[in-house]
């Protein structure tokens, strides 16, 4: 099997574009258009479940980024979605609509433990394939005059779950179990094995 030489990755995200080029896998970006209404597809439905969530989100995705490398006519490649969310028991904690919602969520993880669950998805050859990490996260007690200059930072908005562990928020996480880069949001392990499925080379 040939390696395509690259892959298409249908993500905005830099932390993404960051963790492909740190296992050496280039990527051209495959984005929405203006009409496509990504946000609905990230909208949960009543009852949903974290897990069921992410999964169906990152399906969604690649559909919608298969489709588009069609419309657009682009040479054939393989693509790679992403989905990540933060769990509270079963209440999906995802990214904050304004302030007042950031600060909620965070004092809601606050001295608790959560979970966060990365999917991965990659079509290739006709065929997809999708992985799933879970991670669990402790934070310390947050007092409300950090989690205030936190959310003036900037930091939460187009997080899941109101943070980024590569951020400053780091310092009130005591303890993680799990895949770093999967909190990140793209677990590498899984990310290499669903790339080396696809034919693509990666390092080491």
């Amino acid at each position: 099997m040939s390696d395509p030489g690259f892959v298409y990755l249908a993500s905005q995200s830099p932390r993404r574009r960051e963790l492909l080029a740190q296992i050496g896998v280039r990527h051209e970006l495959l984005l929405a258009d203006a009409g496509e209404d990504v946000e609905a597809l990230e909208a949960p439905r009543a009852g949903e479940l974290p897990a069921a969530y992410v999964e169906r989100v990152t399906r969604a995705k690649l559909r919608a980024a298969t489709a588009r490398r069609r419309a657009r006519g682009l040479a054939p490649a393989p693509i790679l979605c992403a989905d990540t969310t933060v769990a509270l028991g079963r209440r999906i904690l995802g990214k904050p609509a304004d302030r007042a919602d950031a600060a909620r969520t965070l004092a809601l993880l606050s001295g608790r433990g959560h979970r966060v669950i990365s999917a991965v998805a990659v079509a290739a050859r006709g065929r997809t394939r999708l992985a799933v990490s879970v991670s669990r996260v402790r934070f310390a007690a947050i007092s409300p005059a950090r989690i205030e200059r936190y959310v003036a930072s900037g930091e939460p908005f187009g997080k899941a779950g109101a943070y980024a562990i590569q951020s400053a928020a780091a310092a009130w996480i005591e303890r993680i179990e799990g895949s770093y880069t999967g909190i990140m949001g793209l677990p590498l392990h899984e990310t290499a094995a669903l790339l080396e499925w696809a034919g693509v080379d990666v390092r080491p």
